[in-house]
Formats: C-alpha cells, structure tokens, sequence
C-alpha cells in the first residue's frame, strides 16, 4: 500500500511540471525542451540552499528562480533572436548541464539530515501519507491558482498569443513578451515540482531531469484523452485531466515495477505509453470509420 501511495505523491509532486508542459505545448504550440535542464537546475539550487543550512522555503523560491529564469532564456533567444523554439530549448538544456554540474560541485547530493517542506508540515506519523497529503494540498492551491489565472486579463492575453499570434499583434499586445512570461511560468512550475520531488527524495542527481518532458506530455497526452471521451472543454477541466493523467500514467509504472520488471527499462516503457496515447486518436477514428 506504501509503494502506490508514495507513486500517487510522486505523481501529484510532478503535476505542476506536467502542467507547465501544458502550457508550453497547449497554450503556446511551443516544444519546449528546456524542462529536461530546468527541472534539474531546481533540483540543484534547492540541494545546495538546504545543505547550507537555510530553511525550505528559502530552496523552494530559490530553485523556482533559477526555472524562470531557464526558461525566460529559451523564450529570449526564440522571440528575439529568431532561433527555432525546439532549438532554442535544446540549446538551453545542454548548457544547463554544465551549469547544473557547478551549481552541485559534484553528480550527487544526498539530503538525509537537511530541512524540508514535508518536516514543517507533518500531518501524521505515516512518511509515505504524510508526503500525500502535504502534496495534495500543494497541487489543489496551485490548480486553483492556475485556473484563476488563465481566466484573468493576462491569462487570457497568455491564451490568445498562442492561438494567434497575429490577432494579438494587432490588438496591440506584444507577442514575444508574452513568450517571455509564458516559458517563465512554466519552467517555474516545473522547477517547483522538481524542488519538491528533490525534499520528497532526499537527494539531487545531475540526471533526474533526462527525459521528464516524456513523462509530462505523456500525462498531457493521457489528459486530452480523457477530456474527448469526456466531452467537457473547460480550461479548469483540462488542468485537472492533467493531474489524473499523471497519477495514471505513474500508477502505470509503478505497476510496472512491482510487476518484475527490468528498471533499466523504464524509459523505454514511457516512451511506448506516450507514443499509444499520442497515436489512440488516430486508431480511433480508424476503427470508427468501419
């Protein structure tokens, strides 16, 4: 019961960083690869504030900075230096390895005796309930923040550069600052979630980001799937399908494991569900056009 109910906490901790793929992808038709590096470059920053001795909030804000900031870069260099987007994010990416392996000093940092959010807020004995339940809360404010923010002026303003970067232009708003501020709130919530994960964990590795973009658009791609069947089309909606899409497809592999399965294959077995998902509408049309 612990093993799939740290999973669950594992999924509902990475929910914000699948919804800041959300954004990037939905709400602007951006691929941003810059989450693989921004995702361990929060990890870093927050392993280094806590080792120092200073107090979880302190590494979470720090290591939410350092994302923004990521991705404000990658927005930089595609708006206005005209680089291709999926470039300007592997661009981004490759050069935070290096930055992420001097902010550490080393590959590893083990946080075994350090503060964290999940200390300050113990709710029961239970390790594995306890970091559930402080998640779960965490996931439902940011939700609802999120949903009241993409129905604000700004957010829509947000929404509508993404869907037509002309008719924005002409209402005179500008299309590349809001590309700015995009890829900053999204790298941001990816780098909450990897400072959470990093506290959950107890430690940062200079290669727990390879390859989590797979896993948030695999929760993306679970979402949308859910939303069709459902026929709902609400923004609040497809947040929430979202969420579920990542406790699924963590369950998934956390089934997976328990099942026998060679870890090594792991990333293999994401990419195959990603790729089912991403390739179910298409399947379905096929089979109800018989």
């Amino acid at each position: 019961m612990d093993f799939y109910l740290s999973a669950i906490a594992l999924a509902l901790a990475t929910t914000m960083m699948a919804w800041g793929v959300y954004l990037s992808v939905r709400i602007f038709n951006l691929p941003d690869i810059t989450t693989d590096g921004s995702f361990t470059l929060s990890a870093a920053i927050t392993a280094v504030v806590l080792m120092n001795g200073n107090p979880w909030y302190i590494a979470v804000l720090a290591g939410i900075v350092g994302g923004v900031l990521a991705g404000m870069i990658t927005a930089f260099i595609h708006a206005w230096l005209g680089v291709n987007a999926l470039l300007a994010g592997i661009l981004v990416m490759t050069a935070l390895y290096s930055v992420n392996l001097t902010v550490m000093g080393r590959s590893n940092i083990p946080l075994l005796e350090t503060d964290s959010i999940f200390i300050a807020l113990e709710f029961t004995e239970n390790v594995y309930l306890n970091y559930f339940l402080v998640v779960f809360l965490i996931a439902a404010i940011v939700f609802f923040l999120m949903r009241w923010f993409l129905h604000t002026d700004f957010g829509l303003a947000l929404r509508a550069a993404g869907q037509s970067e002309k008719m924005v232009a002409t209402m005179g708003i500008s299309v590349n600052r809001m590309k700015l501020a995009g890829l900053g709130i999204a790298n941001g919530l990816t780098a909450f979630s990897a400072s959470l994960i990093t506290q959950m964990q107890q430690f940062a590795d200079i290669n727990m980001g390879i390859g989590i973009v797979i896993f948030g658009l695999g929760a993306v791609m679970i979402g949308e799937s859910l939303q069709k069947l459902s026929g709902q089309n609400g923004i609040g909606f497809q947040l929430l399908m979202v969420l579920l899409g990542c406790v699924l497809f963590r369950l998934i592999m956390a089934f997976t494991l328990a099942s026998g399965v060679d870890p090594n294959m792991m990333k293999l077995l994401n990419a195959v569900v990603v790729l089912l998902f991403v390739s179910l509408p298409v399947f379905r049309k096929k089979f109800l056009a018989r």
